[in-house]
C-alpha cells in the first residue's frame, strides 16, 4: 500500500470566521469551510448559497460574440444550411443535443448535426466532416467543444465557402488560429470574458443566451437546456465556481424536477436512485454517454439526449447501457494487460512516468485505462494505441502537474496534440513512439515533484465527531453542488477507536463502528465507517483500543426508512 500525504488547506483568518459565524448564526467549522472557499461576508455567502441566474456573465463579453450571433442571424434570414458539430464525448454531446435541440425547437428548421467517428475520424474537425459539409451545400458550420486546433480542416472549408462558428474551451494557440468567422473560446489569450473554465457546451449555451438577448428572446426558455449543461459541468470535471456553479446549481434542479426525456430514461436504465447529484452524474449517466462513443458511434448519444419520445428514449438508453456493459469488459481486461506491461519493464518502479503501447488495444477506452494505472502508480501516463496508420493515445495526469504543457515540450515527436492541464489527446508515427516515450520521462523527471509523485488527500478540516449534527449536515450539504474547487468538504478525527470488531463486506471492503475519546475520557456516539477496497489495507491494524485517525466525508445512509450519518473513509492513520 503506498501511503498517502494528508494535507491541510491553509486555514482562513480568524477574523473572517468569527465574522461569518456572528452574521450567519453557524458554527464554527461552517464558518471555517465558508471563508476557505473564498466566502468573507453576509452577501458573498448569500451568494454562494443562493445563486442566481440573473449573476452570470454577459454573453457579450466573449471576445468574437457580436460576430458568431450576427452570422447565426445572417444563416436563418437566408435560408442557409447549419451544421451542429461536436465532438464524441459527452461535452461534445451534450453541446450538440442543447445547440441543435434549442435551434430546431424553437428558432429555425435548416439545420442537423455531425459527430466523427472516434476510429475511422479521430479527435476534432475531420476531413470527412467538412467535405461531406461542401458536398450537400451546408455554408455553416458551428463547431462545439473542438475546432480550436483544426486550422486545416476550416482552411478547407474556407476555401470550399463553408463558414465556421467555433465554440470551444480547451487551450488555442493563440499565434496560430484558424481561420473561423468567429472563434468563442474564454482561454483565448485576449479574450477578457470573466470567466475561463466553461465546458464546451456553456460555451454554446452563451451564444444561445447572446442570440436570445439581441433578438428579445425570452432566456427561461433555455432553462430546460441547463440539464445538459450541468452533464457536460460533472463529466468534463471543470471548476465548479463562479459561472459553472450557478448553472450546475440550476441544472441539478432542472435534472431533479423535470429532466428531458432522454436523460429520465437513462437514469432509468442506470438504476439511479434518489436525488441527483454531482457525483451521481459522472458515474451513473456520465460513462453511459460516453460509451456511445467509445464503442460503437456518438450518434446513440445525441438522438439519446434530443429524444422527445420516451419509449424510444428507452430503446436508445438500452443500447447504451449495453455499450457500457462492454466497454467495462473492454477496459478490465486492458488495464491487466497495461498494468502487466509496467511491471515487465526494467526499473518501473524508479519511472516518473508511464507511456504504453499496444496496437490491438481498444481505442475507445485508453483514457480511462490511463486513469486506473494512475491509481496503481501515481505518475503522469500515455496510453497509446493503432489508429489509421499512426498511434494515437490518451494522457492523464497527477494533481498538480500540467501534462498538456509536458506533451508541448514534446511536439517535435508528434503530428497534433491536444487538451487541458490533466487529460490531453495526442497523435503520432508508430516509428516515433520510442523516442516520443524517452523524451516525455525526461520532461516529466526535470518538472515532476516527489511530492506530485505522492498520492495526496485535501483536508479541509479537523473536528470531533460530536460537530456532526443534524444541523451541521443541513448546512453542510447547501454548499453543493461540489467538484473541483468546490470539492466535498474532506475531514480528519483523531483518537478514534473501534466500538466493535471490524466487518468485512464482499471480502475488499470495510465497515467499522468507532468512537472518539475527548480530553475528559468520556466518550462520543458511534459513528459507521465504510471503506471501500480497505480490508487489505488496514484490517491486521485494526484492534480494540487501538486509537487511530480517520480521514473522511460524510454522508447520509437510508435503510428501512430510517436515516443515519455515515462516514465515508478515504483513509486511515494509526
Amino acid at each position: 500500500m503506498t501511503q498517502k500525504r494528508w494535507i491541510y488547506k491553509p486555514s482562513p483568518d480568524n477574523s473572517t470566521i468569527d465574522l461569518l459565524q456572528n452574521c450567519l448564526g453557524v458554527e464554527p467549522e461552517i464558518a471555517f469551510l465558508l471563508a476557505q472557499r473564498g466566502v468573507t461576508n453576509f452577501d458573498e455567502a448569500k451568494y454562494f448559497f443562493r445563486p442566481n441566474l440573473s449573476d452570470i456573465h454577459d454573453p457579450f463579453l466573449m471576445l468574437d460574440m457580436h460576430i458568431a450571433v450576427e452570422r447565426l442571424e445572417r444563416a436563418f434570414i437566408n435560408n442557409e444550411k447549419i451544421m451542429v458539430y461536436g465532438d464524441y464525448d459527452v461535452d461534445g454531446t451534450t453541446s450538440v443535443a442543447l445547440f441543435y435541440g434549442f435551434i430546431k425547437n424553437n428558432l429555425y428548421q435548416n439545420i442537423t448535426f455531425y459527430i466523427p467517428d472516434r476510429y475511422t475520424e479521430g479527435y476534432g474537425v475531420s476531413q470527412a466532416g467538412v467535405e461531406k459539409a461542401a458536398n450537400e451545400g451546408y455554408s455553416l458550420i458551428v463547431s462545439l467543444d473542438c475546432g480550436i486546433k483544426s486550422k486545416d480542416k476550416i482552411t478547407w472549408a474556407k476555401a470550399h465557402n463553408v463558414d465556421f462558428i467555433v465554440c470551444d474551451h480547451h487551450r488555442p494557440d493563440d499565434d496560430d488560429l484558424p481561420p473561423a468567422v468567429a472563434i468563442l473560446d474564454p482561454k483565448r489569450r485576449d479574450c477578457q470574458y470573466p470567466f475561463k473554465e466553461l465546458t464546451g457546451c456553456g460555451v454554446g449555451y452563451k451564444l444561445l443566451e447572446a442570440y436570445c438577448l439581441k433578438n428579445k428572446i425570452d432566456r427561461d426558455l433555455l432553462l430546460p437546456y441547463l440539464d445538459l449543461v450541468v452533464t457536460s459541468i460533472a463529466c468534463d470535471i471543470v471548476p465548479i465556481v463562479d459561472e459553472n456553479r450557478t448553472l450546475a446549481y440550476f441544472g441539478l434542479q432542472q435534472l431533479n424536477t423535470n429532466p428531458r426525456t432522454g436523460l429520465k430514461a437513462l437514469m432509468h436504465t442506470a438504476g439511479t436512485e434518489g436525488k441527483m447529484d454531482i457525483t451521481k452524474v459522472v458515474f451513473g449517466l456520465g460513462p453511459r454517454i460516453n460509451a456511445a462513443g467509445r464503442i460503437k458511434h456518438a450518434y446513440d448519444a445525441v438522438n439519446l439526449l434530443i429524444s422527445n419520445d420516451y419509449n424510444e428514449a428507452l430503446d436508445f438508453a438500452t443500447i447504451i447501457g449495453k455499450h457500457n456493459t462492454d466497454r467495462k469488459s473492454i477496459d478490465s481486461s486492458i488495464t491487466e494487460s497495461a498494468l502487466a506491461m509496467i511491471y515487465e519493464q526494467e526499473n518501473y518502479s524508479e519511472a516518473k512516468s508511464t507511456v504504453l503501447y499496444r496496437e490491438d488495444w481498444h481505442k475507445g477506452v485508453i483514457g480511462i485505462v490511463a486513469s486506473r494505472c494512475i491509481e496503481k502508480f501515481h505518475r503522469p501516463t500515455i496510453i497509446l494505441t493503432a489508429s489509421n496508420g499512426h498511434a494515437a493515445g490518451s494522457a492523464r495526469s497527477v494533481p498538480g502537474f500540467d501534462v498538456y504543457e509536458a506533451i508541448e515540450e514534446c511536439a517535435e515527436h508528434l503530428i497534433q496534440y491536444g487538451g487541458h492541464t490533466f487529460a490531453a489527446g495526442l497523435t503520432l508515427e508508430l516509428n516515433q513512439i520510442e523516442n516520443f516515450k524517452q523524451k516525455f520521462e525526461k520532461v516529466v523527471s526535470q518538472k515532476i515533484s516527489h511530492e506530485q509523485l505522492t498520492p495526496l488527500i485535501d483536508i479541509d478540516l479537523k473536528i470531533d465527531l460530536d460537530a456532526i449534527t443534524d444541523k451541521f449536515y443541513r448546512i453542510l450539504s447547501q454548499m453543493s453542488p461540489f467538484g473541483p474547487q468546490n470539492m466535498t468538504p474532506v475531514f480528519v478525527t483523531e483518537n478514534v477507536y473501534l466500538h466493535e470488531k471490524p466487518i468485512k463486506m464482499k471480502d475488499i471492503h470495510l465497515k467499522i463502528n468507532v468512537f472518539q475519546k475527548n480530553n475528559s475520557a468520556q466518550k462520543s456516539i458511534v459513528f459507521t465507517c465504510v471503506g471501500f477496497g480497505m480490508v487489505n489495507d488496514y484490517w491486521e491494524q485494526l484492534e480494540i483500543d487501538k486509537p487511530f485517525s480517520i480521514c473522511y466525508t460524510i454522508e447520509i445512509n437510508e435503510w428501512q426508512g430510517k436515516k443515519s450519518f455515515q462516514l465515508m473513509l478515504k483513509d486511515i492513520n494509526f
